[in-house]
């Protein structure tokens, strides 16, 4: 197991991969990629601000469980809590704005799927790393959370809530072709609180020579653009990074 600093929270009800040298992919276009080099950095979405709208919310089976404890303890909760924030789903709704997220695909060989997905046309790139490249990459960092994202079925599966970012590490089966394993982080002030982060996200410093393994273009790319990437590595010092071919440019062999 890899040695975190103290900043690093591991919790037991994150799943994690039996091999941390799996693989990783990060598909993007070629501006992102610009943009994390230059920046050194990850960006961390918003919980708010992404597209599922099943984003950070529980099944059924545990918004069921709350409203019986919330009936049960209704006076004191009011004492205790602002009526705007007594409700689980108003206070689970205001919550997606104090966490932010990166994530990844997990998958030893590349994904047409993800290609098409998030690098659409042929300036696409993919930054491959390892899991436990990523892990390490952010284990700087206070308050982060990383783990592989489990797909449940949200009207008969619950989730444990043990932990209060429980629900951001779980998705509909519908995107179980994702295979996201994604890091987590929750900002709080010196009391303790949850302080809401900035409206887009955060980005989190990192070490991109440690962090990347390989970058690779996309399918049917044009030489000039693979070039086009090398050099821009160059410029930023970061030419001992190989750029590669989609490997599903390869032809078959009959």
């Amino acid at each position: 197991m890899i040695s975190h600093s103290p900043m690093y929270q591991e919790h037991p009800i994150l799943a994690q991969p039996d091999n941390e040298d799996i693989k990783v992919w990060r598909y993007m276009d070629f501006t992102k990629l610009v943009s994390l080099i230059d920046s050194g950095c990850l960006f961390f979405t918003r919980g708010d601000k992404f597209d599922d709208p099943f984003e950070g919310s529980w099944p059924e089976k545990n918004v069921l469980e709350h409203q019986k404890i919330s009936n049960k303890d209704q006076k004191e909760m009011t004492e205790k809590i602002p009526k705007a924030r007594l409700s689980f789903e108003g206070w689970n709704k205001s919550s997606l704005m104090y966490y932010a997220a990166n994530c990844w695909h997990m998958n030893e060989h590349e994904s047409e799927a993800m290609w098409k997905l998030y690098a659409k046309n042929e300036a696409g790139i993919a930054v491959q790393s390892t899991y436990k490249k990523f892990e390490k990459a952010i284990a700087h960092e206070k308050n982060m959370r990383i783990g592989i994202v489990k797909y449940i079925d949200y009207e008969t599966d619950s989730i444990d809530s043990a932990d209060a970012l429980s629900a951001s590490f779980h998705k509909r089966k519908s995107f179980e072709h994702e295979r996201e394993v994604r890091a987590v982080v929750v900002k709080r002030s010196v009391q303790g609180f949850y302080q809401e982060i900035a409206e887009a996200g955060l980005n989190i410093k990192v070490n991109i020579k440690d962090l990347i393994e390989y970058i690779y273009v996309a399918p049917n790319s044009p030489t000039w653009f693979a070039d086009l990437v090398k050099a821009v590595l160059e410029q930023y010092k970061y030419g001992s990074i190989s750029v590669k071919h989609s490997k599903l440019d390869e032809p078959p062999v009959y």
